[in-house]
């Protein structure tokens, strides 16, 4: 036998199920798995978001009941998103996103006190928090106000992370918000205990619709083309983790996951000496879903296909909306 008819015998390597597991670089584990959760300032609200399955707004009051049979399970990361519903809350300035009676912070503190070992990431935005819908303070023509959003997102994630939180991660993408968020946590005193991940590569598109539902975020007037990067736009990504690891961004993610797996690859490339994270959005959560209802292929199967495929191109953690039923239903334990 010749050596190239040697060299192309490749299916001994992957015949036996654990062998075919060893062919991954990164395996998909419990512990890269991160929930993301909606908390509300009404302490004791539980109610469905219809166009996210399955998925749930929740005070502070339903959160670590909720919890607690999935932390069981081998979960060991979630992050806060603050849906705020007082009549008060929303201004021009999203001065109550890091109240001290706000969901955010409440929320920190109850699940680490219930759940110590728990790594908490906070989602630092003001989208949530502004009448007007947008991710940072606005100029006169509505345009976002860099120097002062990026100081506004600095004291929020500060707030956060005296809350207690672990990681605070800042998804608004105004320019300079890591310099400014960094710093701010230098000077409180507590960067050495903090991770901050950036949102560096988040683009616009057509699939945040449910997110923006159970948040209540979408913008009042235009959108968000003009700070969240175009599709398209691969260059612009690139320089953004370059300028966001030069700023002080300990990780760096990628959102959404599946239509960009060229950039997780990317970021894993540019930024080869810290973590990946990758957020597999509500649009494309939902669209599996629907698929699946459909028809058109195993909710289990094509939900591990997609969540596998963030980790080979690159991704360390994933945010998705499936940890819940990947840990209830045991589909990493099999």
């Amino acid at each position: 036998m010749s050596e190239s008819q040697v060299s192309s015998i490749l299916q001994g390597g992957y015949h036996h199920p654990l062998s075919r597991q060893w062919q991954a670089e990164r395996q998909l584990t419990k512990s890269a798995l991160v929930y993301p959760l909606f908390i509300t300032d009404n302490p004791d609200e539980e109610s469905l978001v219809a166009s996210l399955p399955g998925q749930y707004r929740r005070g502070v009051n339903k959160i670590v009941p909720f919890l607690e049979p999935l932390v069981k399970l081998g979960l060991r990361s979630v992050i806060l998103f603050g849906v705020p519903l007082a009549p008060t809350a929303k201004d021009p300035t999203g001065s109550q996103a890091s109240a001290q009676d706000g969901p955010v912070v409440q929320g920190i503190k109850i699940i680490k006190k219930a759940f110590p070992q728990m790594f908490v990431m906070a989602d630092v935005c003001l989208c949530e928090y502004t009448s007007h819908g947008h991710c940072g303070i606005l100029n006169e023509d509505g345009t976002l106000h860099q120097e002062l959003s990026c100081q506004r997102m600095a004291e929020i994630s500060v707030d956060y992370a005296r809350a207690g939180a672990d990681a605070v991660a800042p998804s608004d993408m105004n320019d300079g918000r890591i310099l400014a968020i960094k710093t701010g946590l230098m000077k409180a005193g507590i960067a050495h205990k903090t991770m901050l991940i950036s949102y560096a590569a988040k683009f616009s598109g057509s699939l945040y619709g449910p997110f923006r539902d159970a948040a209540g975020s979408a913008p009042s007037f235009g959108d968000r083309k003009c700070y969240q990067l175009p599709p398209s736009a691969r260059g612009l990504a690139r320089r953004a983790i370059q300028r966001d690891l030069r700023e002080g961004a300990d990780g760096i993610m990628v959102k959404p996951a599946g239509w960009f797996l060229d950039i997780v690859s990317d970021a894993k490339e540019i930024a080869k000496d810290v973590p990946i994270s990758c957020y597999q959005v509500s649009g494309e959560f939902a669209m599996i879903h629907a698929a699946a209802e459909k028809g058109v292929f195993d909710l289990k199967q094509a939900a591990l296909e997609s969540l596998e495929g963030m980790m080979r191109a690159g991704a360390n953690t994933i945010l998705t909306y499936f940890c819940e039923q990947i840990l209830k239903e045991g589909w990493l334990d099999q």
